[in-house]
């Protein structure tokens, strides 16, 4: 199939995003080769429906029944209202980095740099998480013993392949993530379509039984217990703006490709889950806690051994992609931070190789990573606190930048990108707000009160260290001054472009 889409660049788009670029503020030597179809792979592959419904299933279940499919649905609309915020800000703003750069046209340096900060380093507590969890599946597929030490060496091992690939290039980054959306797609349809024709267990309705589980004699604080399923499950879209200088025509492509993640991504998890709730054999069982494994009693009744190693290699591609994917995006944050000089070591960060690719950003993307990974060795409890960071400290930066899109609306920013709101901008963007805070305090609320301290707020005082952290540098060390690139200019580009409009209509 044949689009222009999918189709290389020509000269003219090449050189019409050149001069966008230069017009921002910028240059750079990037190898624009991503289509519209890999910058989306990029962004489900990151979002990776496979990786987190099984994952989190059998928690989740058991947490709140087989209602929790709902929360797919539900946080899918919440994240919706995010990815559209992002796409009128990456629309106006394609600038590598991602959230960095939209908050320090929207906001001013010192936000950036923060919003910078706590994603990064959310960023760098997924790829260790991802990659531990990882563990696992590749025990089941090849049959040997899972233990802590060996789960942190597959983790290595994993951490180790991804950055080698990333480093080959923009190409191979962009091949790699449709083969792994396609496996990942594939690989989830024929399962779930399997399960639902010759495993099914469960009638429709039962997404509707709440088992009689409640919390103090209410089934909601149960139901978002489980909703953590969806929660966790829906990032990733923002991927497909950090390659923002790699997809040519980035202005209308990476809008639609962040849209994409949502709604195939989206669906492809609502599917997945729906097949595995309907195919559990008992679920009285996994609410009672008999069956810790429901994923894996269901494969391994529906496919045998064989069958069922067949779909963990299909899950350990789908961990491989989304692991190279998170790799990609913090290279690039990191890239953008030293090309504004924001951060140590900007020289050798902001330099690319000779395969188009910040190779020094790409090896500290995956360094920090693996020395959070190699701490399990010592201290797992500490690990766990720091890899609980990971989705909140996403979630964090997800809603300065909404923060930040408001303030510039309040200034007279009105987007000006080829993917705009229109009218409907301030109330997606005042929804996203309140569903971005409804999620964190979701995510942070205290639920089982007879467990460690760490387990219960683990997340509050990790994101404080790192907040705090961040604070206490940026204060001492003023790193946000020592760059000139553009920034906080949102608004004026906004009212320049009216004034030019204005002063034509009136000519």
């Amino acid at each position: 199939m044949t689009n222009t889409s999918a189709s290389a660049p020509d000269a003219h788009s090449t050189s019409r995003d050149a001069e966008q670029l230069k017009a921002l503020g910028y240059s750079s030597n990037f190898d624009r080769s991503m289509s519209l179809w890999e910058n989306f792979a990029l962004g489900f592959t990151y979002l990776s429906p496979v990786v987190g419904v099984y994952t989190l299933f059998g928690l989740c279940l058991a947490a709140g029944g087989p209602p929790m499919f709902w929360s797919y649905l539900l946080v899918g609309l919440g994240q919706l209202m995010v990815c559209l915020v992002f796409g009128e800000i990456v629309s106006q703003f394609p600038i590598s980095g991602g959230v960095y750069p939209w908050a320090r046209r929207l906001v001013g340096k010192r936000w950036a740099w923060m919003v910078g900060w706590v994603y990064g380093w959310a960023l760098c507590a997924t790829i260790a998480g991802v990659s531990v969890g990882a563990g696992p599946y590749l025990a089941a597929m090849l049959g040997f013993d899972f233990g802590p030490n060996t789960g942190v060496y597959t983790a290595l091992a994993l951490i180790l392949l991804s950055t080698i690939l990333n480093l080959s290039g923009t190409k191979l980054l962009a091949k790699v993530a449709m083969f792994g959306f396609l496996c990942e797609l594939i690989g989830a349809i024929v399962v779930g379509l399997y399960l639902l024709v010759f495993e099914r267990h469960q009638p429709i309705g039962v997404l509707f039984d709440t088992f009689d589980i409640s919390i103090n004699g209410s089934y909601l604080p149960a139901f978002l217990a489980a909703a953590l399923a969806g929660i966790f499950q829906y990032y990733g879209f923002e991927a497909c703006g950090d390659v923002a200088e790699e997809t040519p025509n980035p202005s209308k492509r990476i809008p639609k490709a962040m849209r994409m993640t949502i709604y195939i991504g989206g669906t492809a998890a609502m599917f997945a889950c729906l097949a595995l709730i309907l195919a559990v054999p008992d679920i009285q069982k996994v609410i009672a806690g008999e069956d810790t494994d429901p994923v894996g009693t269901i494969l391994n009744n529906a496919f045998g051994p064989v069958g069922s190693k067949l779909i963990m290699a299909v899950v350990m591609v789908s961990f491989i992609s989304c692991v190279l994917s998170l790799q990609a995006a913090a290279s690039r944050l990191l890239f953008s931070y030293a090309r504004d000089n924001m951060i140590i070591g900007s020289n050798a960060l902001k330099r690319l190789s000779t395969n188009h690719v910040p190779m020094a950003a790409l090896l500290v993307s995956g360094v920090l990573p693996a020395l959070i990974v190699c701490a399990g060795l010592f201290l797992q409890d500490a690990v766990a606190t720091i890899v609980s960071f990971a989705a909140i400290g996403i979630y964090i930066g997800f809603q300065m930048i909404v923060i930040a899109a408001l303030y510039a609306r309040s200034r007279g920013w009105n987007p000006s990108g080829e993917f705009t709101l229109g009218a409907w901008g301030l109330l997606v963007n005042l929804v996203a707000l309140a569903y971005g805070i409804g999620a964190i305090v979701n995510m942070v609320w205290p639920r089982t009160p007879d467990a460690a301290w760490y387990i219960n707020y683990g997340m509050l005082v990790s994101t404080a260290l790192v907040i705090g952290l961040g604070v206490v540098y940026m204060v001492l060390r003023k790193p946000y001054d020592r760059g000139t690139a553009p920034s906080a200019d949102a608004w004026l580009i906004s009212n320049r472009n009216s004034n030019a409009a204005g002063n034509l209509a009136a000519s």
